[in-house]
């Protein structure tokens, strides 16, 4: 008979994956913890838009999973899961080894959901992963390149036309992020950049139409059309084929026509393979096909499986798929396991949403913060590097290059004092919450004092 096997398996390295390992490190799990994802680099998606664009570094948005976890005594397995037996607590994968588990969690996040849209998934472009942003960086610099050379007008105009699927976050986003910066490369080529046509195509009548964005919509349509080349919006247009050089959409009954060399893809997600996969009873899954887990993040068939993030949804308790949710769960997830080791009593996971975050365009972003009041503009910028600096990873082990990049990034840009405002400040510190949350406030309260003694 063999014995049990006392070791923790962490599937996924997202947010709540990378953050329940690291919390069990610094927690003194007695356990040994193993965490398994394909990609050599955790991948900070709400900052992905800004390795694409050039505003951070790889190391700050993608670093390596070795280098996170360096010292932290988890082990990190490179490799693909095939398979996940809840039935005899193993999880297989594509190299042929095979991981045994007391207990499990699944972070496997979600997938890009192309909706069954002929030639979606085939010409248009995800972003999801570093991969994706390297990959529509290249064709989209290819794209300006050739247009700098042709002659032909119909030509140039495909390859200067962007197209964005989806109005939900990710797409305005995207769409902001390039209205302003696809003007700069292609200016810096020696072309026109009012040439550029960057067009967000959205299936319902209002973009961010039941997003946790929703109160921001006012603020996002109107920054939107402040880009270097102003983002033009279709609503009511439901993508029905995505071809190599066009993509066509029903609008009112007719079928319209976009002639473009680009389509993005960023009109929702998918449930992950191996969650659909799962032996849980429909009964037990959401509407969008999710396990459902009880407040303590446990599978409520498995209990020694915990769920969270994307890939799983709290009974009777709604909450939106965004980083600052599946940070939190992460954490918890890790003292309840801890908890578990210790035979201690498990406690449910309380999600704190401090307020939503909107990148909309470069230096440019829009904040709600806890419904409370909103920023705009250059503050609310700051507000969102501010936040999302308290939950990188990297700060762990590098604090001193987390805030010098601060300092020099962030600060070094002129900031009209009297646009920020102490209620900035006082968000920063709030939304924050953390040591390079208080350093930028401290940075934005002498600036304020340095203008009003000049005064």
């Amino acid at each position: 008979m063999s014995s049990q096997v006392y070791q923790t398996v962490i599937v996924g390295g997202g947010f709540t994956g990378l953050f329940t390992a690291l919390h069990l490190a610094h927690e003194h799990y007695p356990r040994s913890v193993i965490l398994i994802d394909k990609e050599e680099r955790f991948c900070f998606k709400p900052l992905l838009y800004e390795y694409f664009d050039g505003e951070m570094d790889t190391f700050q948005v993608v670093p390596r999973f070795s280098e996170l976890l360096k010292g932290s005594g988890v082990i990190f397995v490179r490799d693909t899961v095939q398979s996940i037996d809840l039935h005899q607590k193993a999880v297989n994968l594509a190299s042929g080894n095979s991981y045994n588990y007391s207990n499990l969690v699944l972070a496997l996040g979600s997938v890009t959901g192309y909706h069954h849209v002929e030639g979606a998934k085939e010409n248009a472009f995800p972003f999801w992963t570093q991969a994706d942003a390297i990959a529509l960086d290249r064709h989209l610099r290819d794209c300006l390149q050739k247009a700098i050379q042709t002659e032909d007008i119909e030509q140039r105009r495909k390859l200067l036309t962007v197209v964005v699927v989806g109005g939900g976050a990710s797409g305005v986003e995207m769409a902001a992020t390039l209205g302003d910066f696809l003007p700069e490369w292609y200016g810096a080529l020696g072309g026109d950049f009012s040439e550029i046509r960057v067009i967000l195509l959205n299936h319902g009548q209002n973009i961010l139409d039941g997003d946790i964005n929703d109160p921001l919509r006012p603020t996002a349509e109107k920054e939107l059309q402040k880009r270097t080349v102003p983002i033009e919006i279709i609503t009511g247009a439901e993508a029905t084929a995505v071809r190599s050089n066009a993509i066509e959409y029903q609008s009112n009954g007719q079928v319209q026509t976009l002639p473009t060399y680009t389509t993005i893809w960023a009109a929702g997600t998918s449930i992950h393979p191996l969650i659909q996969e799962l032996p849980i009873p429909k009964e037990h899954r959401d509407r969008h096909n999710r396990p459902l887990v009880t407040p303590t993040m446990q599978l409520l068939d498995f209990p020694e499986v915990f769920a969270g993030g994307d890939c799983a949804a709290v009974r009777d308790y709604s909450l939106p798929p965004t980083a600052q949710v599946a940070y939190q769960q992460g954490a918890n997830i890790a003292r309840n396991l801890k908890a578990i080791a210790f035979g201690e009593e498990l406690k449910p996971v309380k999600v704190n949403i401090r307020g939503t975050l909107l990148k909309l365009g470069i230096n440019d972003a829009a904040a709600n913060l806890f419904n409370v009041f909103e920023v705009a503009g250059e503050p609310a910028h700051l507000i969102r590097q501010g936040t999302y600096l308290t939950l990188l990873p990297t700060p762990i082990h590098d604090f001193k290059a987390t805030t010098e990049w601060v300092d020099e990034e962030i600060f070094h840009q002129h900031i009209d004092p009297q646009d920020v405002g102490k209620k900035v400040v006082q968000a920063v510190e709030i939304v924050g919450a953390g040591v390079v949350g208080v350093l930028v406030a401290r940075k934005l309260l002498r600036m304020l004092g340095d203008e009003e003694k000049k005064e």
